[in-house]
């Protein structure tokens, strides 16, 4: 038989002070709204993440450490998370996002799991050889190339080249914490077996044919987002990905946005504006401009820089809000 928690509803009656009803509201967990300290409700976003920075030359250099310290026996994946650098944070990039970066050595292979997290990888430096397996699959990975691994698909990665194989890994993982649907699953065989290989694949977007694809597109270099080429459409359910293509001298059109973005550069050098913030970057790194900050980016030579954003996930939920700023 079902009892019903009692509650001292009647030792409310007579009170007539403000701090006897709070005294006797906390042991109930019940909180007075009109009393909180700060509000539930604002008028624009506030956030505690920043813009950041983060270099490749200083990344790799650690990686290549960790990879005389830390074998794949070890460690599920040798990566290193780039937290966004506000007091008390240890792992999201932005609020929904978080990008590190990771390598694998030659010979080496990682082992094969899925997670509910939706993942993707930037190819940053490897020789042929390096290769990734997503749900049976054997894909090469290059230097440019973009690679999937969706929402519970298998995965692994492997090298089979005589160098390094270094990537920046974004996944969703911050949303799905949040969220709680958190799942992980290493591979009954520690190391998915190869059904088939591809060069083309819904999971990967090879550099060669997204260049092909950049150079026919209307040149837009003052828009927002420069001249831009959507990968997919999109090519994940909670990830957005284009790449901008950056005109020598001009700076791209100052705005705000409720989207966050992380930023990883292809190509080529410049720097950014975002909020009071100026980032100088260049190939290899990763930037991240969080949501409501002003932003604009500009390159004095010209450069290719991969976009990952949350943006399919606030459109799906109407919040995409977006306007421009005075530089």
């Amino acid at each position: 038989m079902e009892t019903r928690a009692m509650t001292p509803a009647a030792g409310f009656v007579g009170v007539n002070d403000l701090n006897t009803l709070y005294d006797m509201l906390e042991p109930l967990s019940i909180g007075p709204g009109w009393a909180k300290p700060t509000p539930s409700l604002w008028p624009s976003p506030k956030t505690d993440f920043r813009p950041a920075h983060w270099s490749y030359e200083d990344a790799k250099a650690a990686l290549d450490v960790a990879g005389r310290l830390i074998d794949t026996k070890l460690a599920e994946r040798r990566n290193l998370i780039l937290a966004n650098p506000f007091p008390g944070n240890t792992y999201a990039t932005a609020r929904t996002l978080i990008a590190a970066y990771q390598m694998v050595l030659p010979g080496e292979r990682a082992r094969s799991h899925r997670h509910t997290p939706n993942a993707l990888r930037l190819i940053v430096d490897c020789e042929p050889g390096a290769h990734t397996i997503v749900d049976g699959v054997k894909l090469p990975m290059l230097p440019g190339d973009v690679l999937l691994t969706p929402n519970w698909r298998w995965h692994g990665h492997g090298n089979d080249s005589s160098r390094p194989a270094y990537w920046i890994d974004v996944l969703d993982a911050p949303l799905i914490q949040l969220l709680e649907p958190m799942f992980l699953e290493p591979h009954p065989d520690e190391y998915e077996p190869v059904a088939t290989e591809a060069t083309a694949s819904p999971m990967r977007f090879a550099w060669e044919e997204t260049k092909q694809k950049l150079s026919k597109l209307p040149p837009t270099p003052d828009a927002a987002y420069a001249t831009s080429l959507p990968l997919g459409n999109p090519a994940m359910e909670t990830i957005g990905l284009a790449v901008m293509e950056l005109a020598p001298g001009i700076a791209t059109r100052a705005h705000r946005t409720t989207v966050s973005s992380i930023y990883a550069v292809i190509s080529g050098k410049g720097h950014s504006r975002i909020g009071d913030t100026t980032l100088h970057w260049r190939r290899g790194d990763v930037f991240v401009a969080p949501a409501w900050f002003m932003q604009s980016h500009q390159s004095d030579t010209g450069a290719v820089v991969l976009r990952v954003s949350d943006e399919p996930l606030l459109d799906k939920l109407k919040l995409v809000r977006t306007e421009d700023v005075d530089n």
